[in-house]
């Protein structure tokens, strides 16, 4: 973002192109730059309105600020070293729970996944991700009081966080907990209920930053319109749609994507039956090749609508394939904060808000600590991915 995207030229779009410390302060970061400087605004129109940020990023970041840092540093230390003590936590809590090879493979999914480039820029991910995987094993651990305080935390950073409440007050009546779970249970919701209070001062409405979600999401439910145009899009192109969705008549409108995209297909399916002809070394090289092409011939669409679906319903498969490894409040956490994500309506951002629920990336671990070769292939390519999808960040180029 320093160094590669400074030195690329300049796309005759006509856009505006952050450059210095700017390239960490776009997107989200621009509404959580008006939140810190200026306060909360709102009004219900169903507009983008940045209520519908939750408040313990900005307030921190509005902290180190008071000590003389810029706005973008705060935001990337704050955002860079919770990142840090999350991978920390999660692997020494893996490493005693699962073993030590299957903390590591988690540790390295949470690490590479293509999402993980928000963890280093102005956006919650890293903080979440501590303070959500903080509050797990403190539950695990029954450390309530640490429980209570992380959990608060996570429910007042994103509404993601709200997930939490159920899942521990579940798996505290499944694992037949004492009363003092419940409490620490009901204690999560401490964040969110202290940000519908400011919401009913302020703007005379508690429930506000639920309103404020529909300028971002405009409709609530399942969006399985959505979906299913999102699902034809890749073997189709961004160029096929449903016709209803957009009020036009749909179809195919350039033959070639499908095409192109056959040809891979076909590709893969004959290195894949060949398998046992090849050399599996040189089988791990063309399957590799095979990903950089899909890569360079996809355009950013492609790629989101496949991360989406490798997270969300890759990763919520993987959870219930490995619910007896992973601890039932993980597994519990995983499935309501994917019930809200899928029920908050739209496609939009889907693969980065699920990345920020760590049961999803610690259970594609563990399935890439039983196929390593499999699982040296996939971390590769994430790394190309998130170089090509930094440098589109850098560039003020939508990246999810």
């Amino acid at each position: 973002m320093f160094l590669v995207e400074p030195r690329l030229p300049l796309p005759a779009d006509g856009y505006y192109h952050p450059s210095g410390w700017e390239v960490l302060d776009v997107w989200d970061g621009i509404h959580y730059r008006e939140i810190v400087t200026t306060g909360y605004e709102f009004v219900n129109d169903g507009k983008q309105h940045n209520l519908a940020f939750f408040p313990l990023f900005p307030l921190s970041i509005w902290a180190l600020m008071h000590l003389g840092l810029s706005f973008e540093v705060a935001g990337m230390l704050i955002n860079n070293v919770a990142f840090l003590a999350a991978l920390y936590c999660l692997h020494f809590w893996l490493k005693e729970h699962c073993g030590m090879s299957q903390a590591r493979w988690a540790t390295a999914m949470v690490s590479w996944y293509p999402s993980s480039i928000f963890t280093g820029v102005v956006y919650t991910e890293g903080l979440y991700l501590f303070l959500s995987t903080t509050a797990l094993c403190a539950f695990n651990q029954k450390q309530y009081t640490w429980t209570a305080i992380c959990g608060s935390l996570a429910t007042a950073t994103r509404p993601t966080g709200m997930a939490l409440i159920p899942a521990f007050l579940i798996a505290a009546w499944q694992e037949r907990r004492p009363l003092t779970a419940y409490i620490a249970s009901l204690l999560t919701a401490i964040g969110v209920l202290s940000f519908s209070l400011y919401c009913a001062i302020y703007f005379h409405d508690p429930l506000a930053f639920i309103a404020a979600q529909r300028g971002w999401r405009p409709s609530l439910g399942f969006d399985w319109q959505g979906w299913l145009n999102m699902v034809m899009q890749i073997p189709f192109g961004n160029n096929w749609h449903f016709g209803w969705v957009y009020g036009t008549d749909g179809g195919i409108i350039e033959p070639w994507y499908p095409l192109g995209f056959c040809i891979i297909v076909l590709g893969a399916y004959f290195l894949w039956y060949f398998r046992k002809q090849l050399d599996s070394v040189k089988l791990v090289y063309e399957l590799y090749a095979l990903g950089i092409v899909l890569l360079i011939l996809g355009n950013d669409p492609l790629l989101d609508h496949l991360l989406n679906i490798f997270m969300v319903v890759g990763g919520s498969y993987m959870v219930w394939r490995f619910r007896q490894k992973l601890t039932p409040v993980m597994v519990i956490y995983g499935a309501c904060g994917m019930a809200l994500l899928l029920a908050s309506g739209g496609t939009i951002s889907l693969s980065r808000l699920a990345y920020g629920i760590v049961p999803l990336s610690v259970a594609m671990g563990l399935f890439l600590s039983h196929h390593r070769r499999l699982g040296y292939l996939t971390l590769g390519i994430f790394g190309i991915l998130v170089v090509k999808l930094a440098i589109g960040y850098a560039r003020y180029v939508w990246v999810g």
